[in-house]
């Protein structure tokens, strides 16, 4: 970074942003045929599963305001951060009430926090984003939203060390996140990002083996997994990215609820047993 760069960037503590949709059925559907569920048909009025708020208040940049990485370039609401790779580093969700399909939502943007930091791996910046979503005034989502802005890798740079998750689970699901489900998430999402569709940008540019399955996709599946197996919806997650995932590898997915039945701890693993995401459900 710059020299003063750590300062500028903190000016946009406070910036705001508003956007407003509505809970159309079609995305929906889609997001359920993408983790193989076979729900009936969303109707007006039908509750939207924890999480899914994620296909509402899409950001629809004009081809020519994209990075070379697909991302909407820096600067506007995001701060912005001269770090090339940006990521979903963690994030913090509470469910006040369930979005309905027909409801107009309104989600109001803060940026909480902009922290430069140094890493193993170099200079990193990250960024805390206040999501609210709510209907006619009425409170139905908090998120607290991290980012993390990191170097570009170094020829012959190692990847950071796993961490072995569990392993015995009560609940696990295994799966492949395959390039169609990676695209079919992609366009439901309306991410360019092309760590998640281009083989030969991950490979040659980010240093890459494959094509990384999001972040939010994990969250997704790891919310998807305790529905499946909780009657009681979850009222709170909170996520932390550990170590990439990527197309080609069957992953798990995973929770042990705790004895009090409050919680669960919820985790991916790659092949090797070691944490990908990690998160923390309270019913």
């Amino acid at each position: 970074m710059s020299d003063g760069a750590p300062d500028q960037l903190k000016a946009w503590i406070g910036r705001t942003e508003s956007r407003s949709d509505v809970v159309t059925a079609w995305p929906a559907a889609a997001l359920a045929a993408t983790l193989d569920r076979r729900d009936p048909e969303p109707k007006p009025g039908a509750a939207l599963p924890p999480g899914w708020h994620w296909l509402y208040f899409l950001e629809a940049a004009p081809a020519s305001d994209l990075g070379p990485d697909g991302h909407p370039k820096r600067g506007g609401f995001l701060p912005p951060v001269e770090l090339p790779r940006r990521m979903w580093a963690g994030g913090r969700l509470e469910f006040k009430r369930p979005l309905r399909v027909g409801e107009e939502i309104r989600r109001e943007s803060r940026i909480v926090s902009v922290e430069p930091k140094q890493g193993r791996s170099g200079n990193l910046v990250f960024v805390t984003v206040r999501h609210t979503v709510s209907v006619g005034g009425e409170l139905a989502v908090v998120e607290d939203h991290d980012i993390v802005y990191r170097e570009a890798p170094k020829p012959g740079e190692s990847p950071p060390l796993p961490k072995p998750a569990p392993h015995e689970a009560s609940w696990r699901r295994e799966l492949v996140a395959d390039p169609v489900m990676l695209f079919r998430y992609s366009a439901l999402t309306f991410i360019g990002q092309r760590i998640h569709y281009d083989l030969e940008y991950c490979r040659k540019v980010e240093g890459y083996p494959g094509l990384v399955v999001h972040g939010p996709l994990q969250v997704i599946l790891l919310l998807d997994l305790a529905r499946r197996q909780e009657k009681r919806p979850v009222k709170r997650i909170e996520y932390r990215a550990l170590h990439p995932l990527f197309h080609f590898e069957r992953f798990t997915v995973n929770g042990n609820p705790a004895q009090n039945g409050l919680q669960a701890e919820l985790w991916t693993a790659n092949p090797a047993g070691n944490y990908a995401m990690a998160a923390t459900a309270y019913f």
